[in-house]
Parts: structure tokens; C-alpha cells; sequence
């Protein structure tokens, strides 16, 4: 089957009839197209200004008291350093594989930061030295590597690793100056370096098991004993942990004795634990020790929106921050000296910015201006928070946006399902959803289904093993909840989802396929036994314990039942699948299987594939397309056109 002609575009029926064969695979760039219509230039245009959207992140702030941010200048993201507030930025890396996660050098005019190959998320760290702008490899070049982490004199580097055998993850410690990181830690299982004691003797350590269960250890770094920081029968869940300045305790985030991750400081020496955010009955995200140890910052999600917060831990008192928009707020920083906080600020209506304001005062300081493609961000839609009941009676809750329409018109429908599945949707800046709404006058609904993250530690295993339809149910109670609202029209309604997302969008459309129009499933799981079989080793033990292990006889067949490419017969309506094949978490044979089995149905299927991405697409160029494609499916499944 040929690509149709842009002549041929208006015609519904040619589109998305049903297909005998599988359409001819056509090659653009790094880009694998299967049964995509060309795209219109009038669409591409209409979309080029949302897609010029940029926005910035922190990275931490330099010895001299500048910002390191990463922003998008061209096809992916780099590092860049701000001197001063709305001072010009200046770029530091520019490679064509986006740069992930960097740690500024506490003392020296430098960076370690991670970037990978394509997507395959196979991190190597580098020393970025500002003075020669010259980068050195400091890991292996194979393994994964990943949470770099300086001690607070800058002699240390602390990193997680897979060297060892490609399944656990080790720490391993570098010395400033060299190239050669020596191993501290070897065992069984996934582990990550938290904070260095003041004397450089101890490390925290995490051993993750499951997001609802990790262990908490002091490593000593001459001996290579492993102490419990905390040994309770009850499994317990923790987040960041740093050490005090004094070195004589440790603040801790954690789910003891709560629903929610409650900020805790506990003394070495054995004294009672204290928790500093007992008046918030949410969880506690980050947070940050300024470099006296006299106060502390962290961030509530309380509800979907952060909040912010400053103690004096001298006194013990809160200390008043100024007032910011409804939003997310991340990577929270207090600089060298301790007076000022630097975070990053992203709202529903305009992308990320970097922040910062002094300690005490009550006026922020914008370090950068993020662009949004000359559009009016006035006419950007905020969402709506609603919960609706689902099959057992539990509230859902879901954001809401709705594109303004004239009186009596009902809008069609984008379910948008988040990834994790221990995620939240949050409501953070799309461009790509504000152009739905506003330009394609489409509402999109982002729902916490069961198992999400935000809502308490019981809400958050409401999905796991033989419970995992129990999520799918929630969206078919959501169409219910649709078909109740006068400007929303039930019978217009896709789905669509990324990840374990991809997996509730082709679950949704097995159960719920006369009810929805269609479905785009992007790096999606198809089968949760061939998922767990050919994911990353180093992935593996840590998935089994959210879906189940398929070694188990009666999890298998449960799986095998649930399976989307074992029910994909029951599938009518058409599929957009979107996959990276470089993809380490799912990998692109979860795809495949899926589109060869509809379109062996008969099923109408676009697909579209990646050689240069992963698990989602990072390259600006690459992300347009896939746009684009995604509004051309839209406007022939939801609109008609």
C-alpha cells in the first residue's frame, strides 16, 4: 500500500480502511513511516509557532554564583549558564544527543553531566571544565551510568553504575582529578548515593525495591559496612535523605507512620525522630539544606500543585516565601552562601523558568524567558480539577481542559493517560494540548487513575498483580462520566497514553473499543510477559514487583489474559503506535507485535518509528513530525475532517 497523495487527504474512508496487508515502510531521515499520510503543509504550518515552544530547567548554581539551566537552542537540549538574572545565556555542550542531568562542582568552574546514545538511556557521565571548555569520559563507556553526586568539598564524585554485570547497580566513588572510579558498594539489587557525611566517612544509600518499598543505610566508605538507618517490620517507602552539617543526624523523607512521604529528621545517636511537615497531609517531594545547615526548603504536591517551604531550623520556625502562580516547582537550590533558593517554575499556561529569590524577601528574581512562539499565553486554557466516581464507588480525580466553544456545541475528547504507572498527571505546560484545544476545538481530560502517585501509599497499589484491570476500569468510568457533561460529546472520545499509559490506551480500546474512536499508544506495553522478558535486565526485578512476576504460574496466565495483543481482535477502531526503536524500557518488539496482530485483524494502523530515539521522542525534529502526524490522525478519527 502506497502513502497517499495530499490530494487524497480529505477522504476519510481511504485512511482508515481496513488494511489486507501491511502498508510499504518509508524512510525519512531517522524516521520509519508506515501508513501516514503525507502531511498537509497548511497543518504544518498552523502548528510550526507551538512548536518553537522552549522551556528551562535548573541544574544548580556555579561557585561564582550563576546558573546552570537546560534549554532547548536548535534539535535537543543542552547546557547552558546564566550569570546573572535575565542576563544572556551562554551554551555550554552541544552535542546532538540531548544532555540530561548535571551536578555543578561545589568549588571548581565545572559540571559532571549524562548523556547517552539515541535514546538507549545507556548514560555516560563527563567532566565539563568551564575554564578549558574541554570534557572528559569519567565511566566506561557501555554500562549505564547515572546520579552523579559530589561530596560538599568537591573531592569526591559518587555515581550509580551497572558495570559489574549489566543487572545491579553498584556505587562506585571518584576522586576528583582522575578518570578511574573504584567500586564502594556491590550487592544485589538497585542502589543510589543520597549524601557524603560532613567528613567524608559515611555515604546514605538507598536500596530501591519497589516505589512503595526502599531501605535506607549509612555506608562507611574505609570499612565498606552497610548500617540499617531504619529497621521497622513494616516495609517502609523513602525519598531524599541528606545528612545535618553538624553531621550529627539525618533529614529524611519518608511514608512512616502515614499515608503520605512526610518530611522526618532523625539523630544518629538514637533520639526520637521528629517530622517537620506533620501539618501537611501530602507528600513531600525535594528538598534542599542550605550550605550553613541553618535552613531548609522542600516542596508539597498537595493535590496536583506544589507548594513551597522554608524553615529556620534554628528556631524551628517557617519563613515566608513569596507568593507564586499554581504550578510545579523542581529542582530547588539554595546557592554558596546559603542566601538565596533557585528553583524551576512550570505552569499550565507557560513553559518552565528558572527562579530565585533571597531568603526573606518576598521578590523573585527571573533568570530566564522562556519563548512561546510569539503566541498569547492569555489565551492559554487552565484546567479544571474534578473527581468522578468510579466501578467500586473510589473517587478519581482527573484535570479537565476545555476549549472554548459556542453555546449548546459539545467538544470532542483526548483521554490522556499518564505513564509510570506510578506517576501523576500534573498540570504542566503542553503546547501540544493547547493547540488541540484552542486551535482543534478538542478537550483533553488527564486522569489519576488508580495507582498514581499524589494521593497516598493505599491509593498507589490499588493497580498491582491480579488488581491491574481495576485501572482500566476507572477510564471506562470516565466515559461514563463524559457522557454526563453537556459540552462534551461521548460519542467523540480517543485515548491516548505513553508507556504503561501506552498499555492503559490499548487496554482501554480492547474494553471500551465501541465506546472510543480511536487510539494513539506511544512506547506502549502490549503483553506484560514479552514486556518483562525483554526489558533491560537492570529494569527487570524492580517492574516485577509492580505487574507481577511472570515466573509465577498463575501471574503468567492472569498476564497472558490481560494482554492487549492477546485480545487485539476485539480492536475495530484505528491506531496511531509510536515507538523509539532504541527504546530500553519497552522495547520496540512490544510495538511491533502489537501492529503486525491488529493490522493481521484487518485493523486500520499508522505507525511510526524511530532509529535515533528511545522511550519517547527527544529530538526537536523528530517530535514535530510525530506532532503532526498525532493532529492528522486527530482531525480524521475525532473530527472527520
Amino acid at each position: 500500500m502506497r502513502l497517499l497523495p495530499a490530494c487524497l487527504l480529505l477522504g476519510f474512508l481511504p485512511v482508515l480502511s481496513h488494511a489486507t496487508e501491511a502498508p510499504a515502510r518509508v524512510e525519512r531521515g531517522n524516521l520509519l513511516i508506515e501508513g501516514i499520510p503525507e502531511i498537509p503543509a497548511a497543518l504544518s504550518e498552523r502548528l510550526n509557532r507551538y512548536q518553537q515552544v522552549r522551556g528551562a530547567s535548573l541544574g544548580g548554581w556555579l561557585p561564582d554564583g550563576s546558573l546552570l539551566i537546560s534549554t532547548r537552542f536548535g534539535e535537543t537540549a543542552q547546557v547552558h549558564r546564566v550569570k546573572a538574572p535575565g542576563a544572556a545565556r551562554s551554551q555550554l555542550t552541544f552535542y546532538p544527543e540531548p544532555v540530561g542531568a548535571m551536578a555543578p562542582h561545589p568549588r571548581q568552574a565545572g559540571f559532571v553531566f549524562a548523556k547517552d546514545k539515541g535514546g538507549d538511556e545507556f548514560f555516560q557521565l563527563y567532566w565539563q571544565d568551564l575554564a578549558s571548555g574541554e570534557a572528559r569520559l569519567l565511566t566506561d563507556g557501555k554500562s549505564q551510568n547515572s546520579g552523579a553526586l559530589w561530596s560538599a568539598d568537591g573531592s569526591l564524585l559518587a555515581l550509580r553504575t551497572t558495570r559489574r554485570n549489566g543487572k545491579d547497580t553498584d556505587l562506585h566513588l571518584l576522586k576528583f582529578g582522575e578518570t578511574q572510579s573504584v567500586p564502594v558498594l556491590e550487592r544485589e539489587g538497585s542502589w543510589a548515593a543520597l549524601d557524603f557525611s560532613p567528613d567524608n566517612r559515611q555515604l546514605l544509600v538507598l536500596k530501591s525495591i519497589s516505589i512503595n518499598e526502599s531501605e535506607l543505610y549509612l555506608l562507611d566508605l574505609a570499612s565498606k559496612a552497610l548500617t540499617r538507618f531504619h529497621d521497622r517490620e513494616q516495609p517502609l517507602a523513602f525519598g531524599g535523605a541528606r545528612f545535618g552539617k553538624d553531621g550529627k543526624g539525618v533529614y529524611f523523607v519518608s511514608d512512616e507512620g502515614s499515608e503520605f512521604m512526610r518530611l522526618h529528621y532523625q539523630r544518629l545517636d538514637g533520639g526520637k525522630t521528629e517530622v517537620l511537615s506533620a501539618d501537611i497531609p501530602w507528600n513531600v517531594e525535594e528538598f534542599a539544606l542550605s550550605a550553613g545547615g541553618s535552613r531548609l526548603a522542600f516542596v508539597s504536591n498537595e493535590d496536583g500543585l506544589a507548594a513551597l517551604h522554608l524553615i529556620d531550623l534554628k528556631s524551628g520556625q517557617r519563613i515566608a516565601t513569596p507568593k507564586l502562580p499554581a504550578g510545579q516547582i523542581g529542582g530547588i537550590d539554595f546557592d554558596p552562601r546559603g542566601r538565596q533558593l533557585a528553583f524551576s517554575l512550570d505552569r499550565a499556561t507557560a513553559p518552565s523558568d528558572v527562579y530565585s529569590f533571597r531568603i526573606g524577601e518576598k521578590t523573585l528574581s527571573r533568570w530566564t524567558e522562556s519563548e512561546v512562539g510569539g503566541l498569547n499565553t492569555a489565551d492559554f486554557i487552565e484546567p479544571q480539577l474534578i473527581r468522578y466516581p468510579s466501578f467500586d464507588g473510589r473517587s478519581i480525580p482527573a484535570f479537565v481542559y476545555k476549549p472554548k466553544l459556542a453555546a449548546g456545541a459539545k467538544a470532542p475528547v483526548i483521554v490522556s493517560i499518564h505513564g509510570g504507572p506510578e506517576a501523576q498527571a500534573l498540570p504542566t505546560f503542553s503546547p501540544v494540548s493547547q493547540y488541540y484545544l484552542k486551535e482543534l476545538g478538542i478537550a483533553v481530560i488527564t486522569p489519576n487513575v488508580r495507582g498514581s502517585d499524589g494521593y497516598g501509599k493505599s491509593y498507589l497499589k490499588l493497580d498491582n498483580g491480579l488488581k491491574r484491570k481495576d485501572s482500566v476500569k476507572d477510564i471506562g468510568a470516565l466515559l461514563d462520566w463524559i457522557a454526563l457533561q453537556p459540552d462534551l460529546d461521548a460519542g467523540r472520545v480517543l485515548v491516548m497514553g505513553g508507556s504503561y499509559g501506552g498499555y492503559m490506551t490499548l487496554a482501554s480500546m480492547v474494553d471500551y473499543n465501541d465506546r472510543l474512536r480511536a487510539g494513539v499508544d506511544v512506547v506502549g506495553i502490549s503483553n506484560f510477559v514479552t514486556f518483562l522478558t525483554n526489558t533491560q535486565d537492570y529494569r527487570r526485578d524492580l517492574r516485577r514487583v509492580e505487574y507481577g512476576d511472570e515466573r509465577i504460574p498463575e501471574m503468567r496466565a492472569f498476564m497472558e489474559a490481560i494482554a492487549p495483543l492477546n485480545n487485539a481482535q476485539k480492536i475495530t477502531k484505528p491506531m496511531f503506535v509510536v515507538q523509539g526503536l532504541n527504546d530500553p524500557r519497552v522495547p520496540a518488539s512490544e510495538a511491533e507485535q502489537m501492529v503486525a496482530k491488529m493490522r493481521g485483524n484487518g485493523g486500520a494502523v499508522w505507525y511510526l518509528a524511530a532509529k535515533d530515539e528511545g522511550h519517547g521522542f527527544r529530538k526537536k525534529s523528530n517530535r514535530d513530525y510525530q506532532t503532526a502526524a498525532t493532529v492528522l490522525f486527530l482531525q480524521q478519527t475525532l473530527l472527520g475532517e
